[in-house]
């Protein structure tokens, strides 16, 4: 009984955000920075006059309300007819803003001056069991203070879905029946998806208070990749090992399979491998031996197992792989990057099976592995222990299990580099192992430019 009324009281709860959360949005899209402040002191001025005998403020309140009903009825007459085409980049970067091209033609026969423009980013509402595993999760922790506290936790979570923030822009006169050319900005927030609805035309009143906004549906969408940290130059020794497969006949640059002799057809020799002159020759077929290709292959492993779904440690850790995937990839070797989502994922790099901005791709994608343990990771970096020149590490804690992959590492001579995001210089103490790092997540790019 006591936990049926327990989510009955959250449900309540969750309908108020989302209605104040509505009204919030609202507010902000009708009303210019004038016209809340106007709202803020007409709040205060109805608390002071309520006692109409002791007070003359209710005159102010009269007042207000009049200047707020002449404003928004003057947004009902806002006749337009508009329409818009944006150039959006192929990627953004997380907290890099980037401006783009977006034109706006004006179908009326009039000038429209003082108008501004806005972006429309699709809306996100955070369902019923999001918003219980926010309170769950702040309940353990023992932080919840105040709903005030909660609803601004609420806050974040949609921020983070949303992906990016926009502003109005302020629109130069728009000629009767004409294009009109603008930049456009967008800041983008957290790694993936930014859906774009639509784009705002917005028209103050005389006032400066109100806005009339009419959108033009425009659907559009950008992949936003993961924040990147500058690094030092990092050489990471290993040999040059075997590759089976056909990586060469995939790469542009580099080794080709050596010429070693020539021998008699087996079968089940591959028909590329025939020698067609000495088979004219002998009359019989004849097949070229080949040396295999050797060159460098890396690791990068990326750690992604955690209760929460989301977290500031995992998003610095794939900002540091997504860091190693474009700085440290080179022509001259492989760069396999191995996590685990829903399954265990491996993507290879360079010699032309792919390039960094792929490997970007991908990481904008990660997501946290709530429901496997670390072993599966360490399954999936053993397949290929006999391959690897050298392992890239991003953990996001230390424990016995991510200290066993590193000595089972350690144990094939793979020359490694370990990185550990921790919330605080203090976290672990003093780790002893060769080529380990704790990085703060405050202090990231201070601590990788330590890295020797």
């Amino acid at each position: 009984m006591e936990l049926s009324g327990l989510v009955e009281k959250m449900k309540v709860l969750y309908r108020l955000f989302v209605l104040g959360y509505k009204i919030q949005q609202w507010l902000l899209r009708r009303f210019t920075p004038v016209g809340l402040g106007l709202l803020v002191s007409l709040a205060g001025a109805i608390l002071i006059g309520l006692d109409t005998k002791q007070t003359v403020a209710y005159q102010i309140v009269t007042f207000v309300l009049a200047i707020l009903f002449i404003a928004i009825a003057f947004g009902f007459y806002f006749r337009y007819r508009f329409s818009a085409q944006r150039n959006l980049p192929r990627f953004a970067t997380v907290g890099i803003k980037f401006i783009y091209r977006v034109t706006i033609t004006n179908k009326t026969k009039q000038k429209q001056p003082g108008l501004y423009f806005m972006e429309e980013i699709a809306p996100y509402k955070p369902n019923f069991a999001e918003f219980k595993r926010i309170i769950q999760s702040f309940r353990k922790k023992g932080s919840i203070n105040s709903l005030s506290y909660l609803y601004l936790r609420w806050l974040k979570a949609i921020a983070r879905e949303r992906k990016a923030k926009t502003k109005a822009i302020a629109l130069p006169l728009l000629l009767p029946e004409s294009e009109t050319t603008i930049k456009g900005e967008i800041t983008p927030t957290h790694r993936g998806i930014v859906r774009l609805t639509g784009v705002s035309i917005l028209r103050p009143d005389p006032f400066n208070i109100y806005r009339a906004i009419r959108t033009i549906s425009l659907p559009q969408s950008l992949l936003v990749l993961p924040q990147r940290y500058q690094l030092p130059v990092i050489h990471l020794q290993g040999s040059r090992m075997s590759q089976f497969g056909s990586v060469s006949l995939a790469s542009s640059v580099g080794d080709s399979e050596e010429f070693v002799s020539l021998r008699d057809y087996r079968p089940g020799d591959p028909l590329r491998n025939i020698h067609w002159k000495s088979w004219a020759k002998i009359g019989k077929p004849v097949v070229r031996e080949e040396q295999s290709e050797y060159f460098v292959r890396h690791a990068l492993v990326l750690d992604t197992f955690q209760l929460k779904s989301e977290s500031d440690v995992l998003e610095k850790a794939i900002s540091v792989a997504a860091s190693f995937a474009c700085d440290f990839y080179t022509q001259e070797s492989l760069l396999d990057l191995m996590f685990v989502g829903l399954e265990s994922y491996r993507f290879t790099s360079g010699r032309g099976l792919g390039d960094s901005e792929q490997m970007l791709e991908i990481l904008a994608g990660v997501r946290a592995c709530q429901d496997k343990t670390f072993d599966y990771l360490t399954a999936a970096v053993s397949e290929r222990l006999s391959m690897l020149s050298g392992c890239i590490c991003v953990f996001i804690t230390w424990d016995q299990e991510r200290k066993k992959l590193v000595e089972l590492l350690q144990s094939f001579n793979i020359p490694l580099l370990v990185l550990v995001l921790a919330e605080s210089e203090q976290q672990y103490g003093q780790i002893n192992l060769e080529n380990l790092h704790v990085l703060p997540i405050d202090k990231i790019q201070e601590s990788l430019m330590m890295i020797k």
